[in-house]
């Protein structure tokens, strides 16, 4: 009779086991769908496509649910997060995101923000790009009080172009 019962047990317990198990598996794949779901809301601009109609190159961005422009690209060819600003003067980047890349902090400044003035750094971009389309060679600030990871691209790179916004979408021509 033990062991019928030592059996019973043992599979009483597997198939606990398996059930935990089966939660946790469906929990995550749960947690996953969301997240990505969530992601996607906020940057639908993720997969950055570039056409090319006769010599011009252009992207077409979705506003995110918050109705602003933000796409993924590139900073000296590492992947960043871009937030269209046409009322930022200059390419704004978190200090946080300028340690990653690599830049380096030139002579300091006070910049005028929308929470006041702060301090800020003046720095050099090799590159900048939305998908094909790109500038070498631009200005940008380094901001220590910026929280985040999305860069503020600012006027100097955006006056380079055709913008074109319609409905829901933007378009950036080169």
């Amino acid at each position: 009779m033990q062991k019928k019962n030592n059996q019973g047990d043992f599979i009483s317990r597997a198939g606990t086991t398996m059930t935990v198990v089966a939660w946790i598996i469906f929990l995550t794949i749960l947690f996953v769908g969301f997240d990505h779901l969530i992601l996607q809301r906020s940057n639908p601009n993720q997969n950055i496509v570039t056409d090319v109609i006769g010599q011009q190159k252009q992207v077409v961005l979705q506003r995110n649910i918050y109705n602003h422009y933000v796409t993924s690209g590139t900073i000296n060819e590492y992947k960043v997060t871009f937030l269209l600003d046409t009322g930022a003067s200059d390419i704004a980047i978190p200090e946080s995101v300028a340690d990653k890349i690599g830049l380096s902090k030139g002579r300091s400044i006070i910049v005028k923000t929308a929470n006041g003035n702060a301090r800020a750094y003046r720095t050099r971009l090799d590159s900048v790009a939305i998908g094909e389309i790109g500038l070498n060679g631009l200005n940008a600030t380094i901001l220590p009080n910026i929280t985040g990871d999305e860069i503020l691209l600012g006027m100097n790179f955006l006056k380079h172009f055709e913008i074109i916004q319609k409905g829901k979408t933007l378009t950036i021509r080169q």
